[in-house]
């Protein structure tokens, strides 16, 4: 039988790399299938190696925010190339996108470059314990942090348990220093609190959940953490790889006017290409070395071409306010009317919206968080994305995954994804019932 050019390379790739991908995400394990294997994009439009084109929702998952192949950033990489792809020494490029960041997020008073948002999550949790002094971290369940040994732990019985490790090659006595809260739960994290006195150097969190879905804050849940760690002398970090300089010019600290004390970024900080930071006041990040002894480095931190195409792609944002506005507008015609295709259907949903971030999920329940988040019905979740698919939109493989919007998808682009979703919900529900 013929194969198309995804179903080919995969089975290609499956003999070279572990499931055949550089990232569990990839492999449609959540959705069933062969994943699509891409050639190019540009702005909204993403093409697979057969030549089809799909609306793209993905964008790269999150750092698109401009579109794929957005002119200043691709100019940015080409003009830094000639000039050598790295240096292992300092330029002046770095210093530059270091005073914008201090420019658009004004409580990063220090900011250390690093090569992947994991990196830098693991960086500030680090940073975390040698300016405390304290041991423990509490993180919450549901929000993912990359695949540092700290953050890949579970709760137990009960999020007042000490954490399990969720991967085998995490020690127990890693996981015995991470703690589990619920997300959008303040008396959670006071317990936590209250049972570890003076032993938590860090909460860390997605101020907007992306990765049980799009999940925003209760009213009231960012100020509380941020009351509770003043009170415990506990730094509190946001991890902002998703949000960063998405939901707003200065992030979802600026939109929701709460101020972390250390922030991770990535995504959007690279304009496509894989960076990472972490930053926050000066005292706090005068601990890293070579001013203090935490220590942190990377050879390719600061990689000329990644500071280039993030600087061009944060000027751009800088210099263009209104991108945010058109952002959530685009988002907002979208929301509204899938609400009306999913009503008309019948179809038991939740829709959360955060900015240009935006989830369905497939349930009764109000999701605020990974509880609620695990109600919806991942097998129609399945056929739903299949069915959109097949009709040229490219949404997130997963039902735990927000969709990213960019400023490049048109209102005609969103009107084609919303008839989309009109037939595929229609299609969805008939093989739904005949597989039952």
């Amino acid at each position: 039988m013929l194969l198309n050019k995804s179903e080919y390379l995969f089975e290609r790739a499956q003999q070279f790399i572990p499931g055949g991908v550089n990232s569990p995400a990839r492999a449609f394990k959540s959705v069933g299938g062969v994943p699509v294997f891409f050639k190019k994009a540009k702005g909204s439009i993403i093409t697979d190696e057969d030549g089809n084109e799909y609306i793209d929702y993905v964008g790269s998952w999150g750092p698109m925010i401009l579109g794929h192949a957005y002119s200043p950033v691709v100019k940015a990489v080409q003009d830094a190339s000639f000039n050598s792809t790295s240096f292992g020494a300092p330029t002046e490029i770095e210093i530059q996108m270091a005073e914008l960041v201090q420019e658009m997020v004004p409580n990063v008073e220090r900011v250390r470059m690093v090569n992947s948002g994991t990196e830098a999550c693991m960086s500030a949790i680090r940073v975390a314990r040698g300016y405390t002094g304290k041991e423990k971290i509490i993180k919450f369940e549901g929000n993912y942090h990359g695949h540092g040994d700290s953050f890949l732990i579970k709760a137990g019985s009960g999020a007042l348990t000490l954490g399990k490790p969720s991967s085998p090659g995490v020690t127990e006595g890693t996981a015995k220093d991470t703690l589990n809260a619920d997300y959008n739960d303040l008396k959670s994290v006071e317990k936590l609190l209250k049972k570890n006195k003076k032993n938590v150097a860090a909460i860390i969190l997605e101020p907007v959940a992306g990765n049980m879905g799009c999940i925003p804050p209760e009213p009231g849940f960012l100020e509380g953490l941020r009351k509770l760690c003043d009170q415990h002398k506990t730094l509190l970090i946001f991890d902002e790889v998703m949000t960063g300089f998405r939901l707003a010019r200065g992030g979802a600290q600026e939109r929701y006017n709460v101020w972390a004390d250390l922030v991770t970024f990535g995504k959007i900080i690279g304009g496509g290409l894989p960076v990472g930071a972490f930053g926050g006041k000066k005292e706090i990040m005068d601990v890293v070395s070579p001013v203090g002894p935490v220590y942190q480095a990377g050879t390719l931190s600061g990689n000329p071409l990644a500071m280039s195409a993030g600087y061009a792609q944060l000027t751009a944002l800088e210099k263009h306010p209104e991108y945010y506005v058109e952002l959530e507008e685009k988002t907002d015609y979208l929301a509204k009317r899938l609400r009306v295709v999913l009503s008309e259907h019948e179809v038991d949903y939740h829709m959360n919206q955060a900015g240009s971030m935006i989830s369905i999920f497939f349930t009764s329940e109000k999701v605020n968080g990974f509880k609620t988040a695990n109600t919806t019905d991942q097998k129609f979740f399945r056929l739903f994305f299949h069915e959109m698919l097949k009709r040229g939109v490219y949404l997130p493989p997963s039902p735990f995954e927000t969709w990213f919007l960019a400023t490049s998808l048109t209102y005609d682009m969103l009107d084609q994804t919303i008839l989309a979703a009109d037939e595929a919900l229609a299609e969805a529900k008939v093989r739904y019932e005949k597989e039952d």
